[in-house]
């Protein structure tokens, strides 16, 4: 494999300095406006160059950052670190933010079916992986809920597009405890939803 050109040693150089992931547009103005697609080709080769590496270059979200190679994370840590574990409830909450967001607390309950409570919804901000992403522009106009960069980057996904399908999750073993709630996001109605929130709109945020 040929040795990085010019730019991709600056863009290499400019993510290293960095201290959170960049977009390509971010990267693009920190090198004095260099077009964007010469950048996401910079990128392209650099994570190509890092593949076989201790580290790889990935993207998450749309930002680019550098990572320990996932066989080699072992090697960095000091301490075990404790595995976080999702209450049924929780899992089935972070699911259908991510399947169908940016969606309400009234929109989560009519795809669970049952109340949700600010607790859960707490804890998964809490984790770093869903945000407050504005206002429904319905009656009460109710808070809405999106997934974050870190919940990608936890993940290993590159962006939500990677989510995978039910069958998938199924034939892994992966479906229970969520079974349900991915069932019932399949035949989610958006117009249902609609109802929901205005019914819902005095509900706590």
């Amino acid at each position: 494999m040929s040795e990085p050109g010019t730019l991709e040693r600056a863009v290499e150089a400019t993510l290293f300095a960095s201290e959170a992931p960049m977009t390509i547009d971010a990267l693009a103005a920190h090198l004095g406006g260099i077009a964007p697609g010469e950048v996401r080709e910079a990128l392209a080769a650099l994570a190509a160059h890092y593949l076989q590496r201790g580290v790889h270059l990935v993207e998450r979200g749309g930002r680019w950052h550098f990572e320990t190679a996932p066989d080699l994370a072992h090697l960095l840590r000091r301490e075990k670190e404790q595995v976080r574990r999702l209450s049924r409830a929780a899992t089935e909450v972070l699911a259908i933010i991510a399947y169908h967001e940016p969606v309400s607390r009234a929109e989560i309950e009519s795809i669970r079916g049952v109340q949700t409570s600010a607790g859960t919804l707490d804890v998964l901000m809490e984790a770093g992986w869903i945000r407050l992403a504005g206002r429904r522009e319905v009656p009460g106009r109710p808070v809405i809920y999106a997934t974050t960069p870190e919940f990608l980057d936890h993940f290993g996904l590159a962006s939500r597009r990677d989510l995978p399908g039910i069958d998938e999750l199924r034939a892994a073993g992966l479906l229970d405890p969520v079974d349900d709630a991915f069932e019932a996001s399949m035949r989610f109605d958006p117009d249902e939803a609609e109802e929901a929130d205005e019914h819902g709109a005095n509900l706590p945020d």
